[in-house]
């Protein structure tokens, strides 16, 4: 029987249900289920993104160093390429515009902000204080740029779909990996000249 519906008449039988996202779509959406932590799921989601990026890094400890430098620089690009595709089709099932359980976005967009410690990498041995403040930087940086959206990261959440969920990380990841660059860069130096204060 139709539905009337403040004057107008839907048909049940005509009515197109929410478009179910596949199984894949949810795992890769949630960060493998890292945005259904809580509190503060993007931050979760953040430092869930980070460690996936060491364990690529590691992964590719025994490759050649043109094939790791290649893939870990494709890596964010494909990763966003994903996460566009599979909040996409999430935000379609739940009609919700950028749940907060939705964290490949931040994936996407910490993997931006890493990318510049790939070139300021020394062949120094570097203590681990060293190290933990090398990632917490961009780490740090990526979230507050992420949290704050100035300007275009701001204006970047009206794309549709599974662009605006992204886009908006990604661009905050690249606010990020601006700050990183040098930042890194100086922490690596310091290291060097003044040793005793990173405990080496």
């Amino acid at each position: 029987m139709p539905i009337p519906r403040e004057g107008i008449t839907l048909d049940p039988e005509k009515l197109t249900p929410p478009t179910r996202a596949p199984r894949l779509a949810w795992w890769l959406a949630t960060g493998f289920g890292s945005g259904y932590l809580k509190p503060a799921p993007g931050t979760w989601g953040s430092l869930a993104g980070l460690g996936a990026w060491l364990l690529l890094v590691a992964s590719l400890r025994g490759a050649s160093g043109a094939f790791a430098t290649g893939t870990l620089l494709a890596a964010p690009v494909v990763l966003t390429l994903v996460a566009v595709w599979a909040s996409d089709r999430v935000v379609k099932e739940t009609g919700q515009k950028d749940p907060s359980f939705i964290v490949a976005d931040e994936w996407a967009g910490i993997w931006f902000a890493l990318t510049p410690l790939l070139f300021t990498i020394t062949v120094q041995p570097q203590p681990l204080s060293l190290w933990v403040a090398r990632l917490v930087a961009p780490f740090m940086l990526f979230r507050l740029f992420d949290i704050w959206k100035p300007g275009v990261v701001d204006r970047a959440q009206h794309l549709p779909g599974g662009w605006g969920v992204v886009m908006d990380d990604v661009l905050a990841g690249l606010l990020a990996a601006l700050i990183v660059w040098p930042l890194d860069r100086w922490l690596g130096a310091q290291s060097l000249l003044h040793p005793a204060l990173w405990g080496a």
